[in-house]
């Protein structure tokens, strides 16, 4: 089933908001087999949201809108939803006892806009959003479905998932089966391992896809097979999955679909092992995408960001002479502050960081982009120094999942 997705709001054609909604939407009805055939984001004026939803309705015969909900003059969707689809406003008295309920457990009063969020078009069946004021609203013509839903992330991905999804599903069946396979692979660039699946590509049957989904230090390799027989379908990933295995095998640091830090923790839960972190370029990035994983205080002791070499010295016991002839950015630094922060917080494990992120600070030796990375392992230690292109943002993402990831392979021996 095909998908159009239009992305309203003026926030977001300037760049002061991120569409993630879009990508959102997309992973959750993927495993479902539907898919989205185009995104628009346009603006908040009323002739441009009209025109995108009509581009959209020649594409799909299922258009998710989100944004343009809201209580404000400028959030006008609704006004252009009834032109399309015709009705009148009307006040909905579950909508307002919702919104009164909501706004009553943030502790806020009811105002005369938030009350207008129970207006809504009588050409809708009005979905109750369980998580905000804005209600979703369903629209229906000639066979064709438009769910308008509000712009915040929190509401528009959880209410899909939870209630609009299913409703699509009921009034779209579909007998599509899609089995997903996915590696999580290191050590090796998209280009390469292209190269050595090449051949197992060109075989494979027309209901088998490879598809390669580049990450910062890692990839994501998945492998689909789409039909109506599910166990047909299981048992040929399954067998070309043992066939990449063999291809690739050295590459591969999990069979499922993982973030490394997810990674990291089930493989430090199965072994009894507490980690702790000392950084200094990545800031508490690696301590944060440890901690983000629910359940992560099992094994996750703390971490330093040890940004000044007053505190890779003073708190993690770094010896000032490797400062002075090695510089902080070293892997003999880098070392020395994995072994230090096992010794400060009684930890198994230690990741740790030194680098230059940018945009400034680099030289002829050690240029932007230079990360010193370095495991330390109940006493036993391994490091490496890395060069990661890009802005700063990504040099410290792709040192972050680097560094997770050599702890990971570490683990494994």
């Amino acid at each position: 089933m095909d998908v159009n997705i239009v992305a309203i709001g003026d926030e977001l054609l300037i760049g002061q908001v991120t569409d993630t909604n879009s990508g959102s939407l997309a992973r959750i009805m993927a495993p479902a087999g539907w898919r989205v055939a185009g995104v628009e984001v346009c603006s908040d004026k009323g002739e441009d949201i009209k025109r995108a939803i009509d581009r959209a309705f020649c594409q799909s015969d299922v258009v998710l809108t989100t944004g343009g909900l809201g209580p404000t003059k400028d959030d006008i969707t609704k006004t252009i939803l009834m032109e399309i689809f015709g009705g009148e406003p009307v006040e909905n008295p579950e909508v307002l006892e919702n919104v009164r309920n909501i706004m009553s457990r943030r502790g806020l009063e009811m105002n005369a806009l938030t009350a207008a969020q129970a207006i809504v078009p009588s050409s809708c069946e009005v979905i109750q959003n369980r998580l905000g004021t804005a209600p979703i609203m369903w629209f229906e013509r000639n066979g064709k479905v438009l769910v308008a839903m509000p712009g915040v992330p929190f509401e528009t991905v959880g209410m899909f998932e939870s209630v609009v999804f299913d409703k699509l599903r009921e009034y779209f069946p579909d007998n599509t089966v899609i089995e997903h396979r996915t590696f999580i692979t290191t050590g090796i660039s998209e280009s390469a391992m292209a190269e050595l699946l090449a051949d197992f590509e060109e075989s494979l049957p027309k209901y088998l896809h490879l598809a390669y989904l580049p990450n910062a230090s890692y990839i994501r390799l998945r492998l689909d097979a789409t039909g109506s027989d599910k166990k047909m379908l299981a048992d040929a990933a399954d067998s070309a999955c043992r066939e990449i295995k063999n291809i690739i095998g050295e590459y591969i640091v999990a069979d499922n679909d993982i973030t490394p830090a997810e990674l990291l923790l089930q493989k430090c839960g199965s072994k009894g092992i507490k980690i702790a972190t000392a950084e200094s370029c990545t800031g508490g990035n690696i301590a944060g995408a440890i901690t983000a994983i629910p359940g992560s205080s099992e094994n996750m002791l703390g971490g330093v960001v040890a940004y000044s070499n007053d505190v890779k010295t003073g708190v993690l016991g770094v010896n000032p002479i490797s400062i002075n002839e090695k510089g902080a950015v070293s892997e003999d630094v880098a070392t020395q502050m994995a072994l230090g922060v096992c010794k400060l917080t009684g930890a198994d494990l230690g990741i740790s960081t030194s680098g230059i992120a940018g945009p400034g600070g680099g030289s002829a030796e050690k240029p932007v982009g230079t990360v010193c990375i370095a495991v330390a392992l109940r006493g036993k230690s391994r490091s490496i120094t890395m060069h990661f292109a890009g802005n700063r943002m990504r040099v410290v993402e792709r040192a972050v999942n680097h560094a997770i990831l050599m702890a990971v392979k570490m683990l494994r021996g």
